[in-house]
């Protein structure tokens, strides 16, 4: 067995040296704008600043970038990652694999050495020794001894920290030929007016280019400018779906922190704070509410929106499990709410700071009895944009609650996306709503009175009308014009028309999304929310195998006809989903009643997001089973 090359053990070694002294080593990776790159850190070390630094330092180059940040859910001293894939063909889901991990964690150290893909590279703090029995013969190591740099420049101990992150930032930047003036503008944008901080960074970044210029020289992997990110915009699904409800006429928002949702209801205050504060007067626009708990939150949204507010509260699983009694409510009285649920991984307290899509079943049946909620499923940013203000006019045109199922891999990393459409004209729809003027022409109102036949009452805002239009809110069984009954004829009307409703929203929701194969294709795959970056890459790489699948993005529940229709024109149809049960599938099995066996699931819950290697992997293996069975 070979010694692991190693880069930086000496005032003059270089990796092309290295590398040429060790002629049985496997070759290095070589790749320009196409690798990942994983930082291992310790959560609290001021990592985070340093490596989204780096990540925008590429994104300025014109290279298309995806991060995502690995954090554990205390304040410091556990492990932390952050994983950048860098690509010039503009794949935005995780790849799996690393080409260059910066492992400055100590604690991680064994398995973040087993990630690096062979001919990969390993760099890291060689201010301490290192046994050769700690690294890998089949990859580049890469010594720096940013500990011995820091305590020799700096004396104050923070400081040490702090800049040691910077360094390896300026380290990269010549392994990697990153334009050190692009990362000098970024300081300069982030510490404007602090001109000492600005100074102190650009001093360390230099510190750490002059060292790596000096003693480890470029690697195999390069940024190369390029001009792919076009007028995309990089931005975080929680700060996009917080603007897309005041986009879509939110005024009321009430909500508990909770991980991974919080910064919802932050991001939507900041907005609101520009946005909704009248220009005259200085008074708010808005009220956002900080309740004692999620079930106070709930009923608060309702309460609002029940007086002809628009209303929400973000959350993530564990406050869903407190919310269903008052969502049966509002289900059964059919008053609007909207709620953004960040998906985390469960049950119980589960990994807060980890991502699933295990939600499904939680929401799409929330509440005691027959219930069914309407779910939307955004895939990026600009859809929970988009499907948040959609969501504030469907919950009023449907008289129902309604959930926009992101989660954590969407909400709290940021990605590239589509500009968001902003229209000042825009409309809201506020559904059937009887006025004061309907009331005195003598029309006839019957809060639960489906009077066209698409299951959709007429209802009115408190104080219409001074003697008309009232009626009793209740979560009781009831007649069409709200009078207490418990007769079975007046439930099975209400509960039947409910179902009527639903079958109304398949036409209103969201509609999927079909990407038909090259040729004729016997398979077909089913996907949804944050999946869809990984799955798009991983149809790709299925079609180079000659391996060709139809694919259709569901972006809502209910499940609209053309789903089915999907189902019966393929053999069989894949369910991929980030979760233990199957949930997606088993409500496709169980609404539209398809045989399971038409289903064949592909899972992945380990709180990380899916990678396409995992998917291409799992229905080449699945589908190459099946060409040799029909053989």
């Amino acid at each position: 067995m070979t010694s692991p090359a190693l880069v930086g053990a000496t005032p003059v070694a270089t990796v092309a040296s290295a590398l040429a002294a060790q002629p049985t080593a496997m070759p290095s990776i070589t790749a320009t704008n196409d690798f990942v790159v994983k930082f291992a850190n310790v959560n609290g070390s001021g990592s985070a600043s340093a490596n989204e630094l780096f990540a925008k330092a590429i994104l300025r180059m014109g290279v298309p970038v995806s991060p995502r940040n690995i954090f554990p859910s205390n304040i410091q001293g556990l492990p932390t990652w952050y994983e950048i894939r860098v690509t010039e063909q503009g794949w935005l889901g995780r790849r799996g694999g690393v080409d260059l991990m910066v492992a400055m964690n100590p604690q991680t150290w064994n398995a973040d050495v087993r990630e690096v893909e062979p001919g990969g590279y390993l760099f890291y703090d060689n201010s301490k020794y290192v046994p050769p029995s700690k690294l890998r013969s089949d990859i580049n190591v890469i010594g720096m001894p940013l500990t011995e740099i820091c305590n020799a420049t700096y004396s104050d101990a923070r400081q040490r920290q702090l800049f040691k992150n910077i360094l390896y930032l300026g380290a990269l930047s010549v392994m990697l030929d990153i334009e050190p003036q692009v990362i000098e503008q970024l300081f300069t944008e982030q510490y404007k007016g602090k001109e000492k901080l600005l100074d102190s960074n650009v001093k360390a970044l230099h510190l750490g280019r002059d060292y790596a210029a000096r003693h480890i020289g470029r690697i195999g992997l390069t940024v190369r400018r390029a001009d792919k990110v076009g007028e995309r915009i990089f931005v975080d699904g929680n700060t996009a779906a917080a603007l897309g409800c005041v986009y879509g006429g939110a005024s009321v928002c009430a909500w508990y922190p909770i991980t991974p949702s919080s910064s919802v209801a932050e991001s939507f205050q900041s907005y609101c704070q520009k946005l909704r504060v009248d220009p005259e007067t200085g008074k708010n626009r808005f009220a956002i509410v900080q309740a004692e708990d999620e079930i106070a939150s709930i009923g608060m949204v309702i309460g609002a929106a029940w007086n002809g507010a628009r209303a929400f509260t973000a959350t993530s699983g564990p406050g869903v499990s407190l919310m269903t009694e008052f969502l049966g409510l509002a289900y059964f009285a059919e008053v609007p709410a909207v709620l953004i649920n960040v998906q985390r991984g469960g049950p119980s307290t589960g990994m807060p700071t980890r991502t699933q899509q295990a939600d499904l079943l939680a929401c799409a049946y929330a509440s005691h009895g027959d219930t069914k909620h309407i779910l939307l499923f955004p895939e990026d940013p600009k859809e929970c944009f988009d499907h948040s203000a959609a969501a504030l006019d469907l919950a009023d045109r449907l008289q129902t609650p309604v959930f926009v199922m992101t989660d954590l891999d969407i909400g709290m990393n940021q990605r590239l996306c589509a500009p968001f459409q902003w229209d000042d004209r825009r409309e809201y729809d506020r559904g059937k709503v009887m006025s004061a003027a309907d009331l005195e022409s003598g029309k006839d109102f019957g809060r639960y009175l489906d009077v066209d036949g698409d299951g959709i009452p007429y209802r009115t805002y408190p104080g219409t009308h001074p003697s008309k239009g009232g009626y009793f809110t209740r979560g009781t069984t009831r007649n069409a014009y709200a009078q207490y009954s418990e007769a079975g004829p007046d439930y099975l009307y209400n509960v039947q028309r409910l179902l009527k409703k639903l079958d109304t929203a398949k036409t209103l929701v969201p509609q999927p999304v079909l990407r038909k194969a090259a040729q004729p294709a016997r398979f077909g795959v089913l996907y949804f929310g944050s999946t869809s970056p990984a799955m798009e890459e991983a149809l790709a790489a299925l079609a180079a195998m000659d391996l060709h699948v139809d694919a259709m993005r569901l972006r809502a529940f209910p499940f609209p006809d053309c789903v089915p229709e999907f189902i019966a024109a393929h053999e069989q149809v894949f369910v991929v989903e980030q979760n233990r049960d199957a949930q997606l599938r088993s409500m496709l099995i169980n609404e539209l009643e398809i045989a399971p066996a038409r289903l064949p699931k592909i899972l992945h819950y380990d709180g990380t997001p899916i990678t396409a290697r995992f998917i291409t992997s799992a229905i080449a293996e699945r589908m190459r089973t099946a060409h040799g069975d029909r053989a």
